[in-house]
């Protein structure tokens, strides 16, 4: 059987900006039959996030991400739909996700790489197990929780930089259901500032292409910032660190801005923002999802449950046709 799939074609450099044409979709032939242990899948959803970028340049700069190869399939989260089975737990029909999913068709996988999702915890929207209740889910509740330090009637303002995003969207709506007074969302168009007040209960949102951050910023929160959910890095992190009380803490989840970069990650400050660091005792700990295995299971349940009770509104954008992942790439890193 002939399937598509998307390869690697060039890298950006590590100091340029990813292009669609990095990328290219080609045609390759897939065994008809498979060993015992394997699945053959078809592909549903795949997700294009921020730190794949690392992944196109030939180190990744962190031990726990490989490089993509040269003229090698892509990979990344996915979820599918099992074809053939000839694994003793997974069935034909049954839906699977992957953190190493092929951006291919159909692929033949092993089926302990591979893990069940149940329809009935996302009422059927698949897409979601590959963003709020999935990784990017997971990442904003397990880094408020372990690193927001956050308690019910704490009376706390809490900042979100790349706030409509997959993990800054539901980041907000997290830090209000576990006891913030207070939520900010700081994003690059007037269109996402309506969507975070509108829909997704933030109190204020501050577009850092049009809006003064700093000033904007000390009118959101006139008793300073308590807890900063940090996906960008760079000049707003700085902005937003500035006014951060004593005691207060960064959510280190991403650095976006810095990506197209070659520095280490996470980024070191400015000197001048170190010291405020320092002064006030603001914790800024490099936070890595992946540590916190044991809490994937418990934190699903909970995201589940909140948006089928209505607390956590989901928004995604969706492109079809495996001919799209480059343009689709593309398209987030740069915001849209």
């Amino acid at each position: 059987m002939i399937v598509q799939r998307v390869v690697l074609n060039s890298r950006p450099g590590k100091n340029g900006n990813p292009v669609a044409e990095n990328f290219r979709m080609e045609e390759v032939y897939l065994p008809d039959n498979i060993n015992e242990g394997q699945v053959q899948v078809r592909t549903l959803y795949l997700s294009v996030d921020p730190y794949m970028r690392c992944r196109m340049n030939e180190d990744t700069g962190t031990d726990y991400i490989t490089p993509w190869q040269l003229s090698q399939v892509v990979d990344g989260g996915g979820i599918g739909i099992i074809e053939e089975s000839k694994h003793t737990n997974l069935t034909k029909g049954d839906f699977v996700t992957s953190f190493y999913w092929p951006w291919q068709t159909k692929v033949i996988l092993d089926g302990n790489s591979l893990e069940k999702v149940d329809p009935q915890l996302v009422d059927g929207h698949l897409s979601y197990f590959l963003g709020a209740i999935g990784m990017p889910g997971l990442t904003s509740l397990i880094g408020i929780q372990e690193k927001g330090h956050i308690t019910a009637g704490s009376n706390k303002t809490m900042v979100v930089s790349g706030a409509a995003g997959a993990c800054g969207s539901v980041a907000g709506q997290i830090g209000h259901l576990l006891g913030c007074s207070r939520v900010v969302g700081i994003c690059g168009t007037h269109e996402k500032c309506v969507l975070l007040t509108s829909e997704l209960g933030f109190d204020a949102a501050i577009n850092y292409k049009k809006d003064n951050v700093a000033e904007q910023l000390r009118e959101s929160c006139p008793a300073g910032v308590d807890v900063y959910f940090d996906n960008v890095g760079g000049n707003i992190s700085d902005t937003v660190i500035s006014q951060m009380n004593e005691n207060s803490h960064i959510i280190l989840c991403g650095q976006i801005s810095q990506y197209n970069k070659d520095v280490p990650y996470p980024p070191p400050l400015s000197p001048a923002i170190e010291a405020i660091q320092k002064e006030r005792n603001i914790t800024r700990e490099r936070f890595l999802v992946l540590n916190y295995k044991d809490k994937f299971e418990p934190g699903i349940l909970q995201l589940s449950q909140w948006f089928k009770e209505g607390k956590l509104k989901i928004k995604e954008t969706v492109i079809n046709g495996l001919e799209n992942m480059g343009a689709a790439f593309q398209s987030m890193m740069t915001g849209a």
